[in-house]
């Protein structure tokens, strides 16, 4: 008699039939490190349970919204009380006014902000704007750094310093990314000469801050510097693409954390509370080029969504608590050093990055400092290590090329079984 298949390949074997790959997001799949994804029934604090009954420590934490980790009290009770207000009217509520104060008093760089769905919508609303508002077509962004999948920003590095954008996905046309110039993070010389180069035309880079779509990699001393100064002095907008670590770094996030006030801020995972989000914002002038003030358009019917704003506003007010951050620092930091000494003791070639609470653990010889240092790391052996960790109940992002997320729902007693795990499938993968 054939053993009846379990609950998770059940629902993932219909989920290929209905999605392309079975997923609705690609690094879901988990193609980069094999086996079936693991299907999602119920999150509580740090831990996940899937359809078959097994839990898992996570570290996904979806992708880092979930600062708080799942189903938090106050964030819960928030949802409920604006489910029962209604789901979306169109029209403005006060839970935008809400969240749009917690934020801007956060962030004092955003003068002035718009609500959008995603991140991608924030990227490339932030991008058109500063377009309206320098009258210039060029922008500047860096081979790793992910903003989302717009056209414009599907580009990636070509030979030599100061390479004009090439297609990174089929279906964009080589003119949706003509104007996009991509450099190697972290490269101040690769800045200076695409600005020698393009000064006139460039309307904006976009950066993230602390890189966390290549693994985690930090910026080298100097290089945001750089970014802030050369922009300014060329007249080009600065946009710090703070999706992921807008609040993840701290209150003010990495402006705040590297002393760096952007002209432009994109905002996403965390202030949804988990639900889907984005958000733009900065100079009060270049903002107001917007329509219905200014000549710059762009809409969203669902944008300041109720419900995602109540669940924002309460992650927020839990996140203004003064010791959660430390908390955060103490577990990451703690979680950071086991690892470290988990590589020693195993003798394998591999390191670990963090910044505050996201890392991760690069199968390279040192830290990365861009994105061809990161695609140097051994993916092979990451995928064999993902896979150590599932067997023992740790879930971590299923990419290389992907952060952990610690939560403030991470205890003490987490961290120590997370290290332990990391110590015995090092061991194992030897």
């Amino acid at each position: 008699m054939t053993p009846a298949a379990a609950p998770s390949t059940k629902v993932f074997a219909e989920s290929e039939r209905l999605f392309p790959g079975g997923v609705n997001s690609p690094v879901r799949a988990f193609r980069a490190v094999g086996g079936q994804p693991v299907v999602i029934r119920e999150g509580r604090g740090a831990r996940i349970t899937d359809l078959d009954g097994r839990e898992f420590l996570d570290y996904v934490t979806s992708w880092g919204a979930l600062i708080l980790g799942h189903a938090p009290v106050a964030v819960t009770r928030a949802l409920h009380e604006a489910i029962g207000r209604g789901t979306s009217f169109g029209m403005p509520t006060p839970y935008e006014v809400d969240l749009a104060r917690l934020i801007t008093s956060a962030l004092p760089s955003l003068q002035r902000l718009r609500f959008v769905n995603s991140g991608t919508e924030a990227t490339m609303s932030a991008l058109r704007v500063a377009r309206g508002f320098t009258g210039r077509h060029r922008i500047v962004k860096f081979a790793g750094c992910y903003h989302g999948h717009a056209d414009l920003l599907l580009a990636q590095a070509g030979s030599g310093v100061a390479t004009l954008g090439v297609p990174g996905s089929a279906g964009v046309p080589a003119a949706a990314v003509a104007d996009t110039v991509v450099l190697p993070y972290n490269d101040r010389e690769a800045v200076a000469q695409a600005f020698a180069a393009f000064r006139d035309e460039i309307a904006a880079v976009i950066v993230e801050p602390v890189a966390a779509n290549m693994g985690v990699v930090r910026p080298a001393p100097g290089f945001l510097d750089d970014l802030r100064e050369v922009t300014a002095r060329a007249g080009a907008a600065l946009i710090f693409d703070e999706v992921i670590t807008g609040f993840r770094l701290g209150p003010g996030g990495a402006q705040e954390r590297y002393g760096i006030t952007p002209d432009l801020t994109t905002l996403g995972k965390i202030i949804g509370g988990g639900l889907p989000v984005g958000a733009y914002g900065g100079r009060a002038e270049i903002m107001e080029m917007l329509a219905p003030l200014g000549p710059v358009y762009q809409a969203g019917t669902l944008a300041g969504n109720p419900v995602t704003m109540a669940a924002g506003g309460a992650t927020l007010r839990e996140l203004s608590e003064p010791t959660i951050y430390g908390a955060l620092e103490a577990r990451s930091t703690a979680l950071e050093r086991g690892v470290a000494e988990a590589i020693g003791a195993a003798g394998i070639e591999a390191c670990v990055v963090r910044e505050a609470s996201m890392l991760t653990v690069f199968f390279t010889p040192r830290p990365p400092m861009n994105f061809a240092e990161a695609s140097s790391a051994d993916t092979a052996r990451f995928g064999r290590f993902f896979q150590a960790m599932l067997r023992r109940g740790v879930l971590l992002p299923p990419s290389q090329f992907e952060a952990w997320f610690v939560s403030a729902a991470h205890t003490e007693a987490e961290i120590e079984t997370t290290v332990r795990a990391v110590s015995e499938a090092l061991r194992e993968i030897r």
